[in-house]
């Protein structure tokens, strides 16, 4: 059998991994220009294509040639794991077999490019992995397997992602080897009518709102720490928050949301608009990750300041 697999997240490459006895080609999102010079970067995926030997063919448009050729290939299966782009119906249907995409939530919920983020961001308890054969719809094929798994108390976006991603790999092959004998299965159809959508993650979301309860913040940090991750802001210098848990402080009647109630060895207690938070790893502008009581013995009377 073989495979062109589409990936372009650290999400894929588990998956990747799993399939390269049998891929033939590696499909990847051109990388756009950063840094100060503004020069291409290998993505996560294509330098791991590249250390396993495989061929690879960036592309950010099935509008041109390079979409015809990876047609050309004519594969048994097209397996995609977090792509990124909405592969057209007609190239969906080229390989043999057809096309298998891995889904990080319990489908038809959270559809969309997000749903790990929005699980954590929504409070949910549980998430899981769909594997589904893939039609024109957005995440709306028919499902080939699903599996639930409870989301750790203390489980942040990006612990989530590398379990989930592990775990998929793992269900992945065992579907290839199925079909490489019997062909994929018609597969269960999504109820359309329960589907929720995730939208687009923006820079925005990671500012941190200290007038929201405790939890919504600790959820934010928590979904965020990725990309943008939660951020805030102390006399005009942005601080990343990588790290919190909920506070064992009342806000008091004297203090604002966003007040530094205390600092210990364990981080930085600040008010929220309901209870408080233990901010416990942060990064200041130009400065590396460290624990958030380092940032405070290093900041003069931070006991009197107020995150904004």
């Amino acid at each position: 059998m073989t495979v062109v697999f589409f990936g372009s997240s650290g999400f894929s490459i588990p998956a990747l991994r799993s399939m390269v006895p049998s891929t033939i080609l590696v499909v990847t999102r051109k990388t756009k220009p950063k840094g100060r010079g503004h020069l291409p970067g290998d993505n996560e995926v294509k330098a791991e294509a590249l250390a396993l030997g495989l061929p690879v063919t960036e592309i950010d448009s099935f509008r041109d040639e390079e979409a015809q050729r990876i047609a050309g290939r004519k594969a048994d299966l097209f397996v995609v794991a977090s792509f990124g782009l909405i592969i057209p119906k007609w190239l969906l249907d080229s390989p043999t077999m057809g096309s298998v995409n891995v889904h990080p939530s319990l489908l038809p919920r959270y559809r969309g490019p997000s749903p790990i983020q929005w699980a954590l961001l929504n409070g949910e308890k549980a998430t899981g992995i769909t594997i589904i054969r893939m039609n024109e719809k957005m995440d709306g094929g028919d499902v080939l397997y699903q599996e639930e798994t409870m989301i750790g108390p203390d489980e942040d976006a990006a612990a989530l992602s590398e379990r989930l991603s592990l775990r998929a790999a793992e269900i992945l092959v065992r579907i290839a080897e199925a079909a490489e004998g019997k062909g994929i299965p018609r597969g269960v159809p999504q109820d359309d009518e329960k589907a929720t959508y995730t939208p687009m993650i923006t820079k925005e979301m990671g500012k941190i709102d200290w007038h929201a309860g405790s939890i919504e913040i600790i959820r934010r940090v928590r979904a965020l720490v990725q990309w943008p991750t939660a951020y805030t802001f102390i006399e005009g210098k942005m601080v990343k928050v990588f790290k919190v848990r909920p506070g064992t402080l009342d806000r008091g009647p004297g203090n604002s949301a966003g007040q530094v109630l205390a600092v210990s060895a364990a981080g930085i207690e600040v008010a929220a608009g309901r209870g408080s938070v233990l901010v416990e790893e942060v990064q200041v502008e130009n400065r590396k990750r460290m624990a958030a009581s380092d940032f405070a013995r290093g900041y003069r009377q931070i006991s009197e300041k107020q995150f904004l």
